[in-house]
C-alpha cells in the first residue's frame, strides 16, 4: 500500500517541481501571466502551498492587480497565520486599496508578530495619518525610525505629523537633525512648513 502511494506521489512531486521551475523562470524573463498561470496549477496540485501562495501574490502585486494579491495573502495567512511579512504585505496593499480599518490590524498584526519590522511600523503610521490619528502616527513612525534612524522616511513623516499636531517645536528638532545626514529631505520640509526658512543670500 505504502509503495503504491509512493510511486502515486513521485509523479506529483515532479509535475510540482516542474511548475515551480516555470513560474520561477516566468518571473525571471518578465512573463508574469506565463508565471501566474504555473502558480496555479501548483495550487491546483497542491491546494493551500504557502510557497505558490505567497509567490502568486508577489507577481500579482507587481502587475497591479492589488485584488488578487490581496485575496492571495488572505488565503496564506490562513495557511501560515504567524507570517509577519505576509501581514505586512497585506497591510500595505489594504492601505493602497483605501481599506484603512483592515490595514491597520493586519500592520498591528505584523509588528505583534516581529516587532523590529520597520517598514510595518511606517506602514502604520501612513494607515494613522490617513485615519487623522496623530497621535498613534508619532507612535508608529518614532519606532520606525528608533528602526531605521538613516533612513529620512519616518523623519520626514514624523516632522509632517508633529505639524500637524501643532508642535512646530518638535518638527523643527526634526530638521535640524535632518540638516546632519539629509540635508535636501531638511529643505523640502524648511519649504513645506516654513519652519527655519534660511534667508536667501544677497548677491
Amino acid at each position: 500500500m505504502n509503495s503504491a502511494s509512493n510511486r502515486h506521489s513521485r509523479p506529483m512531486r515532479l509535475r510540482y517541481l516542474l511548475l515551480k521551475w516555470r513560474a520561477q523562470a516566468g518571473l525571471v524573463l518578465g512573463l508574469r501571466q506565463f508565471a501566474l498561470d504555473a502558480f496555479d496549477e501548483m495550487l491546483a496540485l497542491r491546494p493551500g502551498d504557502a510557497y505558490a501562495l505567497a509567490s502568486r501574490a508577489h507577481a500579482s502585486a507587481q502587475a497591479g492587480d492589488r485584488a488578487a494579491a490581496i485575496a492571495d495573502y488572505r488565503a496564506l495567512l490562513i495557511v501560515t497565520a504567524d507570517h509577519p511579512s505576509a501581514w505586512f504585505n497585506l497591510g500595505f496593499l489594504l492601505e493602497q486599496q483605501g481599506e484603512l480599518d483592515e490595514a491597520r490590524a493586519a500592520l498591528e498584526r505584523a509588528v505583534e508578530l516581529d516587532p523590529k519590522l520597520d517598514r510595518a511600523w511606517y506602514g502604520l503610521a501612513l494607515v494613522a495619518i490617513r485615519q487623522r490619528r496623530f497621535d498613534d502616527a508619532v507612535v508608529a513612525l518614532e519606532r520606525n525610525t528608533k528602526l531605521q534612524p538613516m533612513s529620512p522616511h519616518g523623519w520626514y513623516q514624523l516632522a509632517r505629523v508633529q505639524v500637524d499636531r501643532h508642535q512646530p517645536e518638535e518638527a523643527v528638532k526634526i530638521i535640524r537633525h535632518l540638516q546632519g545626514f539629509e540635508p535636501k529631505v531638511a529643505a523640502q520640509l524648511e519649504r513645506e512648513t516654513g519652519l527655519l526658512l534660511t534667508p536667501r543670500s544677497v548677491g
